[in-house]
């Protein structure tokens, strides 16, 4: 349980508290008066913040496009290809199961939210980035939006399905390590 709020940021607090709640029980048992009740202040003070529901789990799923830009650009600086950034991307979504839950979901969002679009933008084009480190061959022929369509799709196939627990066990415990089993044969760099 997140402790009450006593001084500091509170919207750092607030959507530390949401991350929480939303992995307990998902997005849609999130209420603003709950979540006030588990940072310790009053039940006015999250609306203050984030207006309602939908703009706090916007400043959450921002929060989380951004912490996946980071993933994915700190993959690529290590000098990570497709198939990295592929396991970077499960490594976000098992670290940041509330945030990778309401980032997918827009109609919990307000769409039309600038720093939602910023962080959705960075992100995209970090995956962009890695999806560019495929040679021409390993596309299949495909243009580099469907690339990257396609290598999304897989890899949030995999990190969904691993989360659900819907895989086979003898992929074992390591989502990292199943990724790349899963992953590799598909994007690995010939």
């Amino acid at each position: 349980m997140t402790r009450p709020y006593h001084h500091g940021d509170l919207r750092r607090t607030l959507l530390a508290a949401a991350a929480e709640a939303i992995t307990e029980h998902g997005p849609a048992a999130l209420s603003l008066r709950d979540l006030a009740r588990r940072a310790g202040v009053s039940h006015a003070a999250p609306a203050h913040h984030f207006g309602d529901k939908a703009g706090l789990l916007t400043a959450l799923a921002a929060e989380g496009f951004t912490l996946l830009a980071d993933e994915l650009d700190r993959t690529r600086a290590t000098g990570g290809g497709v198939l990295d950034a592929g396991v970077g991307y499960v490594r976000f979504a098992v670290a940041h199961r509330a945030h990778f839950a309401v980032m997918f979901q827009p109609e919990l969002l307000n769409r039309t939210d600038p720093e939602l679009a910023a962080a959705e933008s960075r992100a995209s084009a970090a995956l962009g980035a890695a999806v560019a480190t495929l040679r021409d061959a390993d596309r299949r022929g495909a243009d580099a939006r469907i690339a990257g369509l396609s290598a999304w799709s897989i890899v949030h196939g995999f990190a969904t399905l691993w989360l659900s627990g819907a895989l086979p066990g003898d992929l074992g415990d390591d989502p990292e390590e199943a990724a790349r089993q899963v992953i590799r044969p598909l994007f690995a760099a010939r």
